[in-house]
């Protein structure tokens, strides 16, 4: 199976450390897991949109596969992985947080996205691409008393501790990422966001609207309730849904994940062939 991560962040959440990694519970439950990585967009890539990181990146990657593969996608990495199952054939798919229909996103959260990129396009257009702290800044904007919360406890934690260590791990992930290129930035915050070409049935891969609900194998969505990133009102609909109580990067590498969704997870994926 291939876990496809979001072009936001890199891709070690899911294989954040030896003890909270998802990648490393599926290999360790006899799964045959592979992680992809996005890398660094290069100074040609700018670009570079959804479509075509879907169709230049992830689909000739699947092509090379001996038999098609079970996917698995966390963030918008779920929204590129239902458009590459709507063009590549796959044994099921399943989504973890994944924005697709962003009239659910409460509409300040849409409003201050929208403000945050009038703000920013210039200078990402002129760049090529969208830094890493054009799209943090949104994040903590959404809930900026949880941003203010999270710190004022860190300074609470053990030195040394494994607390510690689990809280640097995550910061260093969420902050560390590359940019995106200015076309999926682009993308991101014009089509999706302001206009929701997925949610409305607009967003196309190879000319081919995709479309969730029409994918031919099995579909397993995903979301939670106190997700402020991705609402769950947000999430695609498909055959099989789950809704839990976990934030965005907790139902990944929280003390709850392993329990809440890492073993439902591959109990369902062992279900098809996984």
């Amino acid at each position: 199976m291939v876990f496809v991560p979001s072009l936001i962040n890199p891709p070690q959440v899911l294989d954040l450390s030896e003890n909270r990694s998802m990648l490393r519970h599926m290999a360790a439950a006899g799964h045959d897991a592979y992680l992809v990585d996005w890398g660094a967009p290069a100074a040609d890539d700018q670009g570079l949109d959804l479509e075509r990181h879907v169709t230049e990146r992830l689909l000739p990657m699947l092509a090379a596969l001996p038999q098609p593969p079970i996917l698995v996608g966390y963030c918008l990495g779920g929204s590129l992985v239902i458009g590459a199952a709507a063009s590549h054939p796959a044994r099921a798919v399943a989504v973890i947080a994944a924005p697709w229909n962003f009239d659910g996103f409460p509409p300040a959260d849409r409003e201050l996205i929208e403000g945050l990129w009038h703000g920013s396009k210039p200078v990402c257009e002129r760049l090529g691409y969208v830094p890493m702290e054009v799209l943090q800044s949104g994040f903590w904007a959404m809930d900026p008393t949880r941003t203010i919360r999270k710190y004022a406890a860190f300074a609470d934690v053990t030195p040394g501790s494994s607390g510690e260590h689990a809280f640097l791990s995550v910061e260093d992930w969420a902050n560390g990422g590359p940019p995106l290129t200015y076309a999926a930035g682009r993308d991101l915050f014009e089509r999706f966001y302001a206009a929701n070409a997925s949610g409305l049935g607009k967003w196309k891969i190879a000319g081919k609207v995709v479309d969730p609900a029409a994918l031919h194998c099995a579909t397993f969505s995903i979301s939670s309730a106190t997700d402020r990133i991705v609402p769950a009102s947000a999430a695609p609909v498909m055959a099989k849904v789950e809704t839990l109580k976990l934030g965005h990067v907790g139902m990944i590498v929280g003390s709850q994940a392993r329990q809440l969704l890492w073993e439902p997870l591959s109990g369902w994926l062992s279900s098809h062939g996984g």
